[in-house]
């Protein structure tokens, strides 16, 4: 159809085409939850702390974006699309540490921050972790107390940026498929919570490009005995 039955000003020769569909608006009231994997999700999860603990907590920029951010695993919440919370997960020996549940005002009556949760947990299970650590605000302990988490006993409530908080420990269940050495090697190399799907590696796109296969041969330098030297 031409364009002008539109738009009057447009040029002769422009044509619109419409969707075999009709385009179907979000429902506002659906909740995802990912892995934050792009810049653009990364954006996403600092917004949502920004609207969260920088305007109504009144923490310091350097409090909240304290150099962690790019050494954990940041995971994403949206409601029909908009960045609506986020969760972050730092990993140490035997625990790992769940932090910076945050959920933006307006959506607070839902079940996100619950879904983040459960979510992060199921991550930590999946990387092999049964002991996940937090700090509580006094007045969530109850929350916490939905997903298994508990007052480490003999701990005191300590303060920063003005509030107080309490240790708290969940112990989960070991996972039957956690990612360990003795796996299928493709697995490690996967994208970060997916290894039971296949990942780049495990499409062959290099492998089956002559061209690539070529490249390397030409350009890789093998070593020989000769070239190795004990340090």
């Amino acid at each position: 159809m031409q364009a002008r039955s539109f738009f009057p000003q447009c040029n002769a020769d422009l044509q619109v085409v419409f969707p075999e569909q009709p385009i179907q608006s979000a429902d506002r009231n659906a909740i995802t939850v990912r892995i934050a994997r792009t810049v653009e999700d990364i954006f996403k999860v600092f917004s949502v702390r920004s609207a969260t603990y920088i305007a109504e907590q009144f923490c310091f920029y350097d409090e909240e974006f304290d150099g962690n951010d790019f050494c954990s695993t940041q995971i994403l919440g949206e409601m029909g699309g908009d960045a609506a919370g986020c969760v972050r997960l730092r990993f140490f020996g035997d625990f790992a540490k769940l932090e910076r549940l945050a959920v933006r005002r307006e959506y607070r009556t839902s079940r996100l921050a619950y879904r983040l949760v459960r979510d992060a947990l199921e991550h930590c299970r999946k990387k092999g972790y049964t002991k996940v650590y937090g700090h509580s605000r006094l007045d969530l302990v109850r929350f916490w107390k939905v997903f298994g988490f508990k007052p480490i006993e003999g701990r005191p409530a300590f303060t920063f940026a003005n509030v107080r908080y309490v240790e708290i420990l969940a112990e989960l269940e070991p996972h039957p498929a956690a990612i360990r050495i003795g796996l299928d090697p493709m697995a490690m190399i996967r994208p970060e919570g997916v290894w039971d799907r296949p990942g780049p590696f495990d499409m062959a796109l290099s492998d089956s490009d002559p061209r690539r296969k070529g490249l390397l041969a030409e350009s890789t330098r093998t070593l020989g005995k000769q070239d190795i030297v004990a340090a």
